[in-house]
């Protein structure tokens, strides 16, 4: 039996496997795409500590080898069922099941979408959700990019220096982003801004060629090959209603020391209802959770035999 089985491989996830790893706990760590989580998505990092700016890939690679060089199990599956409740923690994957004395959540957030007509049909044609993945396949076209945090900013600039032009598409009248994003924006002379702005239809053929923009209560058809969206991130969190509790817009409840209302199970990062979201404080989560988890497994003292999924 695993004493502790990590959903997620985020930057929460991998110091919470750190952490046990370094106690000499065994550990297994799930994550159904790629390790780093939105860490890896992320162009540029410059506030996170010791760093004066580095590349989201490079520092989720750091940790990733780090965990791995101390002979961290990791399973590339996605979760679909959980049954935390009991001694004994059961968590399938679409291939495997796996059964722990503890489980930490660290599962991160997924992308919001816009529900626009045609964002499905043209997903991958067209429509992402990452820059700094499909960014590339658009050198020297024209794109859109939606949305006005740093991310969305962030993103704007970095397409910026390899499309012919890129439409910021923002939803309300201001940014909501750090200055000096918004002051690099500002001296784009190919980013056209388009505030108080939405797009209410994206159109193609095989791929796109066309989005229709609201802006101001007058309708435009721009002419683009590809829309970026970067609107922010909603909980992910469905297969574990009904056994953690979580507040109204589906993040986990729990207090500064990760713990859930099931005994054994901890969460950790952006899936927990908090005020900040950065990776310096996921980090953070990461190092509380697995400090407690560490303290159950180690109280425990009788044999856990293997249960069921309920």
């Amino acid at each position: 039996m695993i004493d502790v089985i990590i959903i997620g491989a985020g930057p929460a996830g991998l110091t919470a496997a750190l952490y046990a790893l370094r106690y000499g706990l065994s550990v297994t760590v799930l994550e159904k795409d790629m390790y780093g989580g939105q860490m890896s998505l992320t162009s540029s990092i410059e506030n996170y500590p010791g760093f004066k700016k580095t590349q989201g890939t490079d520092l989720a690679a750091y940790m990733y080898g780090q965990v791995s060089n101390l002979g961290c199990k990791f399973v590339f599956e996605k979760v679909i069922e959980v049954g935390l409740k009991g001694d004994t923690k059961c968590v399938r994957t679409e291939k495997h099941e796996f059964y722990s004395k503890s489980v930490i959540i660290a599962n991160g957030l997924k992308r919001r979408k816009l529900n626009v007509s045609g964002e499905d049909e043209f997903y991958g044609k067209g429509v992402s959700y990452c820059a700094t993945c499909d960014g590339a396949f658009f050198k020297g076209k024209d794109v859109a990019i939606v949305g006005g945090g740093n991310v969305a900013l962030e993103d704007a600039i970095f397409l910026s220096n390899i499309c012919r032009k890129v439409y910021l598409i923002v939803r309300k009248n201001v940014f909501r982003a750090e200055q000096y994003i918004i002051d690099t924006i500002n001296q784009k002379e190919n980013i056209e801004k388009l505030m108080e702005s939405k797009i209410t239809k994206i159109s193609g053929n095989k791929l796109i060629n066309n989005i229709t923009v609201d802006c101001r209560g007058k309708i435009y058809d721009l002419d683009v090959n590809g829309v970026f969206i970067a609107i922010g991130y909603e909980p992910n969190n469905e297969i574990f209603e009904n056994q953690v509790s979580m507040d109204n817009s589906g993040y986990f409840i729990s207090d500064d020391s990760c713990k859930t209302n099931i005994p054994g199970v901890y969460v950790a990062g952006d899936c927990r209802k908090k005020d900040l979201r950065q990776i310096v404080t996921a980090t953070s989560d990461g190092a509380i959770a697995s400090n407690q988890a560490i303290k159950y497994v180690s109280s425990l003292s009788r044999f856990l035999q293997p249960t069921t999924v309920s």
